[in-house]
């Protein structure tokens, strides 16, 4: 099994993307930069540790059982890009992906989630993923077979052949000839949906049977007792009657036909591969539970969090409903602010479990123009590409564009420093009008210079107290 993206043609450039096993770092962080602005040494760091994991899967199954992934800590403010990064990673790389944070999670004994439950939730991802892949497979004889079906209620089929009289012979030949024509016909109107609003009746499955749900201190997911399974006989799958038009009935069918054809199965055995040998898992906030008991107080369950999570990076077997799920392969990157903390307050073992650390740097005014300007999902293309489905064309100047950055580090600094996000805030701010009248706007055309910016802003910037509530 390989977790390589394979090759695909971009919607944008019309060319041919090479398989993940074929990018280098230097290209992996070239694809990164189409959607995260700076930030290089982060880059970097996720570039060689995917590298090597590809490395790794070329290797004899003896010595790549020995390679540990390189687990990495990304510190810096919130809202500089450490989230995009990771995910956009996992896209580039196919990998199952789950964004948790590491707040959540309480120790054993407390109220709260265990940390296991962070690779259920990883498993679910991945077969997800692996069922949508299989689905795209079998699409074409899914609609093949749910159209033929369709036909048959349509159009029943002919008595069967009489095997004896030679006249009713041809004159079953002849009704076969009509029959066939007749059905040609209704697939051609099906097609083009003519017989949309036709109805039909549709044998549907019933979900009868009873559900139990047995509650252990180990939680609901593990003890998954499916009693249909069980006890066949007394559960039978019951079918009955139901009216449906054409339109409804189709959608039923395919539904019903790509159940039959993907093999939950293989589902099951290729997600859990995947999970195991590329699944990447981002700790978000675990600045949160750093830090050392002094044996008193609300936080008594830090230092127990950590160890809890230490064994799931460091590697174990995790028992879900999908099987046993070993942790020993999952790259783990975790993240943090550390205003208050620094990685030296986990526990020895658990930093010992990121050897890796990269610093984010703080976003400048310079960084808000490429952010507005230059990746492919932009906030200035979002906002004209909105207003467009109402005709309105936005034009934005280069001086509107440095003043909303100037402005979104001048707020950055007089209040919180939520990185990017700001550019959020702003950008709702400074377009509140025009999105407002929308098109009642008589005037479709709107061209955004410096001089409408400061007017839309200025006021707010400059009263600090009414900034923090607004922006």
């Amino acid at each position: 099994m390989t977790i390589f993206l394979p090759g695909e043609i971009s919607k944008d450039q019309e060319e041919v993307l090479p398989a993940l096993d074929e990018l280098t770092p230097r290209e992996i962080v070239a694809e990164l930069d189409k959607y995260v602005v700076g930030q290089t040494k982060a880059k970097r760091s996720v570039a060689i540790a995917m590298r090597n994991r590809m490395r790794r899967q070329k290797l004899s199954p003896d010595m790549a059982e020995e390679i540990m992934p390189k687990n990495i800590i990304m510190m810096g403010p919130t809202g500089v890009g450490k989230t995009e990064i990771a995910r956009r990673l996992a896209r580039l790389s196919n990998s199952p992906f789950l964004k948790v944070e590491a707040s959540k999670f309480t120790e054993v004994g407390y109220v709260g989630r265990d940390v296991d439950s962070m690779i259920r939730d990883l498993m679910e991802i991945a077969i997800d993923m692996v069922r949508e892949e299989k689905l795209a497979e079998v699409a074409d004889k899914a609609e093949s077979n749910a159209e033929e079906r369709l036909l048959d209620l349509l159009l029943p089929p002919l008595p069967a052949l009489p095997r004896t009289d030679p006249a009713q012979l041809e004159e079953f030949n002849k009704s076969k000839e009509h029959y066939q024509a007749t059905r040609e016909r209704l697939r051609e109107q099906l097609r083009d949906g003519k017989l949309d609003e036709r109805s039909v009746e549709v044998d549907v499955r019933e979900r009868s049977f009873p559900s139990f749900e047995i509650i252990s201190s180990q939680g609901v997911e593990e003890m998954d007792i499916n009693i249909k399974d069980m006890l066949p006989n007394i559960f039978g799958q019951k079918t009955k009657k139901r009216r449906m038009k054409v339109a409804e009935a189709w959608d039923y069918l395919i539904q019903e036909e790509e159940q039959k054809l993907v093999d939950m199965d293989q589902v099951t055995r290729q997600a859990l591969e995947r999970v195991e040998q590329g699944g990447i898992i981002f700790l978000d906030e675990i600045d949160k539970i750093a830090g050392r008991e002094s044996g008193h107080g609300p936080d008594v369950s830090r230092e127990g969090v950590q160890r809890d999570i230490l064994p799931i990076v460091e590697g174990t077997t995790v028992n879900t409903r999908y099987g046993m799920v070993r942790t020993d392969h999952i790259l783990f990157i975790a993240a943090g602010a550390f205003h208050v903390s620094k990685p030296s307050d986990l526990i020895p073992e658990l930093q010992g479990r990121f050897p890796i650390r990269v610093e984010l740097d703080s976003l400048t005014v310079d960084d808000f123009i490429l952010i507005l300007k230059e990746p492919k999902n932009a906030l200035l293309k979002q906002y004209t590409a909105l207003l467009e489905t109402e005709g309105i064309k936005l034009e934005f100047t280069p001086d509107a564009i440095h003043e909303i950055a100037s402005f979104a580090a001048l707020v950055n600094d007089r209040t919180e420093n939520i990185g990017a996000r700001r550019l959020h805030t702003i950008m709702e701010r400074l377009l509140d009008e025009i999105s407002f009248e929308g098109s009642e706007l008589k005037e479709k055309n709107v061209r955004i210079d410096a001089e409408y910016v400061k007017k839309q802003l200025a006021h707010i910037v400059k009263n600090e107290d009414l900034s923090r509530y607004i922006l």
